[in-house]
C-alpha cells in the first residue's frame, strides 16, 4: 500500500496556515481535480481525493491536532479511515462544491443557501452541412424536469404543510461516528431539509418536480461546426423548491458532404476539366454553396493545380468576412469518344510523334521506341 503524502504538501500549505488559507487551497485543488472536469483521468480522480482526505483532517481542529502530534497512525489509531468514494466527499463538502461547479446538479447543493438551481442539460445535434455553413432553424424537443404546479414546486399538498423530519431532528444532517470522530452527512430522508412533507403532492410524489418534455425553436448562426456548442439560459430542469432553472447547452456534430470538405471558413472541391479545356484555357463553372461561380483558367492548366474563389467558402460564425473556395481541378481522361473526337486526337497523337522525332534529330538523339506516345493523368 503506497505510502500517504503529507497533508500540508497535498495542498500546498505551510503547517501554521489558517483555516481560511486551507480553505482556499483546498477549493483550488478541488477545481483543477474535480471529476466532472477531468472525465476518465484517474490521476486527477486520485489526486481529487488526496486533496479531499487532506482538508477533512486539516480543517478539523481536533483531526489537526492529532495529526499534527502524530501524524497518519495518529488518524488510524484514532478510527479515521479517509473517504469511502465521492459520494463521501460531496457529501460532507457539498456547500464548496456547490460554490465551485455550476453544472449537473446532486445531493451536495441542496438545503444549503436557499433555493438551489436546477441542472444544466445537454442536447446533441447533428446538422447537415449545408445547414452549418448556411445557417438554420430546428426544433428541438428537450426532456426535463419542470416545477409542479399544483405544489409550486414545495412538494406538499395543497392545504398541508411540513413537519420536522424524524431522522435528522430538523438538522438536515446525520451524525455518523469513526472512533473518537463524529462526521456529518447530509440526511437521506429530507435530502439536508430539515422537514419532510405532513402529506406529500399527489402528482409529484412530494418531488416538488414533474417529468415534462418542451418543444423548442433554435436557430441555428452560419458557420457553425462540429465541437460548436449554443447556450440557451434558463432552459435546462428547473431547480428543486422552486429554485432558479438551469441551462440547456446543444452540442453540434456536422455531417460530412460528399463534394465539400471545409477548414475552418475555407471551403474546398476538386473539380474535373477536360484535356481541351485544361490545354487552351477556358471558364469552368464551379458549384459553390450559394450558386455556380465561374473560375477562369488559364492555358496548360495542370492537374492538382488550386483555384482561389473570393468570399465563396464558410460565413463567420462570429460575424467576421466569409471564407474563400479553393478549387483543385485534375485532368480528366473521357471513357468514351465520337468518332470526330477520336479522329482528332490521333490527329494531334501524330503531330506530336513528328514534333518528338523532329526534336530528338536536331538534339543528335536517336528516337526512342514508343516516344510519340504520350498519357493523361487524372
Amino acid at each position: 500500500m503506497p505510502e500517504k503524502q503529507d497533508y500540508y504538501e497535498v495542498l500546498g500549505v505551510n503547517r501554521d496556515a489558517g483555516e481560511q488559507e486551507i480553505k482556499k487551497a483546498y477549493r483550488r485543488k478541488a477545481m483543477e481535480n474535480h471529476p466532472d472536469r477531468n472525465p476518465g483521468d484517474h490521476e486527477a480522480e486520485d489526486r481529487f481525493k488526496a486533496a479531499s482526505e487532506a482538508y477533512e483532517v486539516l480543517h478539523d481542529p481536533e483531526k489537526r491536532r492529532i495529526y499534527d502530534q502524530f501524524g497518519h497512525e495518529g488518524l488510524a489509531g484514532a478510527g479515521f479511515q479517509g473517504f469511502g468514494g465521492f459520494e463521501d466527499i460531496f457529501s460532507a463538502f457539498g456547500d464548496i462544491f456547490g460554490d465551485l461547479f455550476g453544472m449537473g446538479g446532486g445531493s451536495s447543493r441542496r438545503g444549503r443557501g436557499g433555493p438551489q438551481p436546477g441542472r444544466d442539460l445537454r442536447y446533441d445535434l447533428t446538422l447537415s452541412f449545408e445547414d452549418a455553413a448556411l445557417g438554420t432553424e430546428v426544433n428541438l424537443e428537450i426532456p426535463r424536469l419542470k416545477t409542479c404546479e399544483t405544489c409550486t414546486g414545495g412538494g406538499a399538498k395543497p392545504g398541508t404543510g411540513r413537519v420536522t423530519c424524524s431522522t435528522c431532528g430538523g438538522h438536515g444532517q446525520v451524525q455518523h461516528s469513526r472512533g473518537f470522530f463524529s462526521i456529518a452527512t447530509t440526511c437521506p430522508h429530507c435530502e439536508g431539509a430539515g422537514q419532510t412533507f405532513e402529506d406529500p403532492c399527489e402528482d409529484c410524489g412530494g418531488a416538488g418536480r414533474v417529468e415534462h418534455t418542451k418543444g423548442l425553436s433554435l436557430r441555428v448562426p452560419a458557420g457553425i461546426d462540429t465541437g460548436g456548442r449554443l447556450r440557451l439560459q434558463g432552459e435546462g430542469e428547473d431547480g428543486p423548491v422552486g429554485g432558479p432553472p438551469g441551462d440547456l447547452y446543444v452540442y453540434v456534430t456536422v455531417a460530412p458532404h460528399p463534394f465539400f470538405q471545409r477548414d475552418g471558413k475555407t471551403l474546398f472541391c476538386r473539380m474535373p476539366v477536360s484535356f481541351a479545356l485544361a490545354a487552351l484555357g477556358g471558364k469552368l463553372e464551379v458549384p459553390t454553396l450559394n450558386g455556380e461561380r465561374r473560375v477562369t483558367l488559364p492555358e496548360a492548366t495542370q492537374s492538382g493545380e488550386r483555384f482561389r474563389v473570393r468570399g465563396s467558402g464558410i460565413e463567420d460564425v462570429h460575424g467576421g468576412s466569409p471564407g474563400d473556395l479553393v478549387v483543385e481541378v485534375f485532368v480528366e481522361t473521357p471513357k468514351k469518344l465520337s468518332s470526330k473526337a477520336r479522329a482528332l486526337l490521333e490527329e494531334l497523337r501524330d503531330i506530336e510523334k513528328v514534333e518528338a522525332d523532329a526534336a530528338a534529330e536536331k538534339s543528335g538523339k536517336g528516337a526512342k521506341e514508343g516516344s510519340g506516345k504520350w498519357k493523361l493523368f487524372g
